[in-house]
């Protein structure tokens, strides 16, 4: 391992993560990163855990989708562990899958049929969040080495920052449409009903609470075509 030209290349890799417009871009860099910048990668995504059930993200090949599949459905591997908040570990290995399991033995032989050799999971966190785990894999059994595991760690620290900021970022976004919307549907309330900007709002809020329905829900119902009433 080359560490300058290591350095250099992690160096462009986080000024492409802060350009990155969109929360998913910013993850599809993260994965393709993963295969370019460690050694022996041959694939990588992100599996996210969110109330229990796997989500995969960013997937540089179909065989890294089923993995995190097949982990969400045992309950168990090396990435499922990692993005799990309950264990203290942040970096799980397995550096041949042929080799007897000595963990993950329901998972481990099932994986091996997917085609895969060897595999690294890195836990993304922050100081403030816990974000999942950024996964990598090769074909060959014995590819990761301890090089491979600093590289993979280091990718994973500046892959967690880019990942919390894009996801605030997208949330934020989410928000003011969300809020803009609302303040439509108060509009035409306002106008249909000749009613105060609070009974606007009272009366969104309580068609919300009626029906089950999320606010900006009832909201863009009532700004779609037809306008659903009140």
């Amino acid at each position: 391992m080359d560490w300058r030209v290591f350095a250099q290349r992690m160096a462009s890799m986080a000024r492409d993560l802060l350009a990155e417009h969109t929360l998913d871009a910013t993850l599809e860099q993260i994965s393709r990163s993963a295969v370019e910048l460690v050694d022996g990668c041959d694939a990588s995504g992100i599996l996210v855990l969110s109330e229990g059930r796997v989500r995969s993200l960013a997937p540089t090949d179909p065989f890294v989708t089923e993995s995190d599949t097949l982990q969400g459905e045992l309950r168990e591997g090396p990435c499922f562990d990692a993005a799990r908040p309950d264990r203290p570990e942040r970096l799980f290995r397995i550096p041949d899958l042929t080799a007897p399991p000595e963990r993950w033995p329901h998972f481990v032989p099932r994986c091996r049929e997917l085609g895969v050799g060897s595999m690294m999971g890195f836990l993304l966190y922050t100081r403030e969040e816990e974000l999942g785990a950024l996964n990598m894999y090769s074909r060959k059994p014995g590819t990761f080495t301890e090089d491979s595991e600093t590289a993979g760690w280091l990718l994973a620290s500046h892959a967690a920052v880019a990942f919390a900021a894009a996801r605030t970022d997208e949330q934020m976004q989410e928000a003011i449409a969300t809020r803009h919307l609302i303040g439509e549907a108060m509009g035409i309330l306002m106008g249909r009903y000749h009613v105060t900007e609070d009974q606007a709002f009272d009366l969104l809020r309580t068609r919300s609470q009626r029906t089950n329905t999320k606010l900006r829900d009832v909201a863009r119902e009532i700004c779609g075509p037809g306008g659903a009433a009140c």
